[in-house]
């Protein structure tokens, strides 16, 4: 894919998201608006994101912080009362502990600041490259390319990668995709995986850009082949074609 082509895709996703209706913000970019861009509490809102779906994110981000609002002050919650505010998350009992222990280091170590580099962030307990990166576009505008369970789905049905994993398809997005580009790639994926490209029986006819579509053009076939039995056409239930090494 040449570097320019990702804007045509960014154009043409928001453009398909838009015609369908108005997406709902991401909880990343609803909490940077909400908290003007908080690096501490985008931190924490991503930990607590992870295998949670956005709404549900965004409630409990409100309600912890409506009781503790800085660093020093989740510091020395208790932490059964970080588990009550959190309960309706997945994983909130491993969450409670986690955000609570990042809190504590980045009130002793760091003096209450979010550190602003990836190499001081994945040094934080349950921070990894995709956590480090979000802080990093969402805090702190910073050019990096977060790979969630939507980026890497998307990436690869449209054949911009053939890749295993979410950090392999960082990297090969970071080469192909222009650096003024790389913040909004995460938010437009997203909200495209979530309205759009999802994961199961993908809206296929919404969006524009079948025309290189490995995984439409593979479902179309599929189709095709099968007779009247695969009328459901792009729409199938097929998993995310293997990737290609």
């Amino acid at each position: 894919m040449a570097k320019k082509d990702m804007g045509y895709i960014l154009k043409k996703m928001e453009g398909a998201l838009y015609r369908e209706k108005p997406p709902r913000l991401t909880a990343l970019r609803g909490l940077q608006m909400e908290e003007q861009g908080d690096p501490f509490k985008i931190l924490i809102g991503t930990i607590l994101s992870a295998r949670s779906r956005d709404e549900n994110t965004t409630k409990v981000v409100n309600r912890l912080f409506s009781r503790y609002r800085t660093p020093q002050e989740l510091a020395g919650a208790d932490i059964e009362e970080i588990k009550q505010l959190i309960r309706s998350i997945g994983f909130y009992n491993v969450k409670a502990a986690r955000i609570k222990q990042v809190a504590q280091i980045i009130a002793d170590r760091f003096a209450g600041k979010v550190p602003q580099d990836m190499d001081r962030l994945l040094e934080l307990p349950g921070v990894g490259r995709k956590t480090a990166n979000c802080v990093l576009v969402y805090a702190f505008d910073q050019p990096a390319i977060p790979v969630d369970v939507h980026v890497h789905r998307i990436s690869n049905r449209l054949g911009l990668v053939h890749t295993r994993t979410p950090e392999q398809t960082e990297e090969e997005l970071g080469r192909m995709v222009d650096r003024e580009l790389w913040t909004k790639v995460n938010d437009t994926f997203v909200m495209y995986g979530q309205n759009i490209c999802l994961p199961v029986r993908p809206n296929c006819p919404a969006c524009d850009l079948k025309g290189f579509c490995e995984y439409y053009k593979s479902t179309a076939i599929d189709a095709a082949t099968s007779g009247p039995s695969s009328s459901s056409g792009a729409k199938g239930r097929r998993p995310l074609p293997r990737p290609r090494r």
